[in-house]
């Protein structure tokens, strides 16, 4: 017998895992959204701001950072000056003078030839303060004056023609105007010629705030107002949502109490614009919903007492007539019309069954369900694996209907029937694998209308399936079929909690 099986391309179940796993994972309730879009907004607005900050805090620092420079500059040239315009044998004097009282802004030395140092990697900081100082040095001083002018680190700053190290100096001579611990910023050194032989040798600090010369990111007070702000937004606008969305909640509640064909009191109509009218909406759904339900069972019950009668009248007249013929032709019209009207009652009657809902012992249903079919009395033609975690809130007789019309089908054309039980604690599922022929492609969702039967010569309605289904859909559930790999047809049926 030829079994069907469904083809299936590997590169699209390929890229479909490919594209879950890259997938956003966004969250699924509307607070769990609302944060999470907030939070993006909010991250977005504070990362717009703070580049928008930062830039016009560098851009003001660097504003400052030159006009110190200058200024630095200034004072340099008025040294310089200032040692030009001294006698040959004074300048020594004045050094040594400086010196005893400590130092000043610059340290200051002369040097028969300009020092060779490690000058730090250059930065657009740096290279505009270099700039600056040279620029003035220039302007003051002349603009053929030979000189030098570079940031250098203090571990490898230089001091006199025995390059000498800052550390081998007495603290009064330099370390009052070339260290500022625990920092370790660099030194400008400037080497201007001002003489045959004689270099006025420069040394000092920037100014403060710019004693690193190092751009900062963000301060520690900006990023804990920022988390400060998220926070509080967060926690406001997750209040807000949790006290709008509690009328949503109600409105799911009670669809589901309604699906299950449970009496459901008005919602109350109070909230938000838009909620009220959800609410309202929905109270005048449940109204319509409820009419058509009692008007449905009366007609049901109506035509279920009116047609049997006729049905047997007609029959008795039937029986009658003398042409042997015409009284078979008539019985077979009889027959189908009799079909065809017990199995929509049945339909009716297996659908609509008015129970109330209450916790449901699945693993117990499902062992009195297959019990009969167990090894050893059932031959073995039924397994069961898995168990249900919990009770599952149903209507008891329904499920079991439900349920026995999927091991129905399955015993009817598999012979065999395979249960497989899947319990997360969120959603029920069941499986109920056959080992018979499968199910055309094209016929997996006809297979559910009425009277709809694969083989002609089978017994019954062809309701099973549409009976499970519709019970299913009254529980919040579906059922679904898939032909499997190895033959035989699985259905499967999910029951949300």
């Amino acid at each position: 017998m030829r079994r069907w099986v469904p083809a299936v391309s590997v590169e699209e179940n390929t890229g479909e895992a490919v594209r879950r796993r890259w997938r956003l994972p966004v969250p699924r309730s509307l607070l769990g959204r609302m944060l999470f879009l907030t939070l993006l907004v909010v991250l977005l607005a504070q990362a717009l701001s703070s580049l928008i900050w930062v830039s016009q805090l560098r851009a003001s620092q660097m504003e400052g950072l030159l006009t110190s420079a200058r200024s630095l500059a200034h004072s340099m040239a008025a040294s310089v000056s200032y040692f030009r315009s001294l006698p040959l044998g004074y300048r020594p004097l004045v050094l040594d003078q400086l010196r005893s009282m400590g130092g000043t802004r610059f340290f200051v030395s002369l040097n028969q030839r300009p020092l060779n140092m490690q000058v730090l990697p250059d930065t657009p900081r740096k290279r505009a303060v270099l700039q600056a100082v040279e620029e003035v040095l220039r302007q003051r001083l002349g603009k053929s004056v030979d000189l030098s002018v570079q940031f250098v680190s203090p571990d490898d700053l230089r001091i006199f023609n025995g390059e000498i190290s800052l550390d081998e100096l007495p603290r009064s001579w330099a370390h009052y105007a070339l260290s500022l611990e625990p920092l370790n910023p660099p030194v400008l050194v400037t080497q201007i010629q001002i003489a045959p032989d004689e270099w006025l040798y420069l040394a000092s600090l920037m100014p403060a705030p710019y004693v690193s010369l190092e751009q900062e990111g963000l301060p520690a007070q900006q990023i804990g107002f920022i988390v400060m702000t998220s926070t509080f937004l967060l926690l406001f606008i997750g209040l807000l949502v949790h006290w709008q969305s509690r009328p949503l909640k109600r409105l799911a509640r009670a669809a589901r109490e309604m699906s299950l064909g449970s009496e459901v009191e008005p919602l109350p109509e109070h909230g938000g614009s838009e909620v009220v009218e959800v609410s309202r909406a929905f109270n005048s759904m449940r109204e319509r919903i409820g009419r058509y339900l009692n008007e449905r069972s009366q007609l049901f019950s109506a035509i279920s007492h009116d047609l049997r009668t006729p049905i047997t009248r007609l029959r008795l007249r039937v029986e009658l007539l003398e042409d042997e013929a015409m009284q078979a032709k008539f019985g077979r019209d009889l027959d189908e019309l009799e079909l065809l009207v017990k199995g929509a009652l049945q339909c009716v009657k297996d659908t609509d069954i008015h129970e109330n809902i209450e916790p449901v012992d699945l693993n117990l249903l499902l062992d009195t369900v297959t019990e009969p079919y167990l090894a050893p009395t059932g031959n073995g033609r039924v397994t069961l694996e898995g168990r249900a975690v919990a009770p599952y809130p149903g209507k008891p007789l329904a499920l079991k209907r439900c349920i026995g019309n999927l091991l129905d089908n399955a015993l009817k054309y598999g012979e065999k029937a395979h249960l497989h039980i899947e319990d997360d604690g969120r959603v029920f599922t069941l499986h109920v694998d056959d080992e018979g022929p499968g199910v055309p492609e094209q016929r997996l969702e006809k297979v559910f209308e009425p009277h709809f039967r694969l083989a002609g010569n089978q017994q019954g309605y062809g309701l099973g399936l549409g009976i499970a289904r519709n019970i299913a859909h009254a529980h919040g559930g579906e059922v679904t079929l898939q032909n499997l790999r190895e033959g035989g047809l699985r259905v499967t049926l999910v029951l949300p909690r």
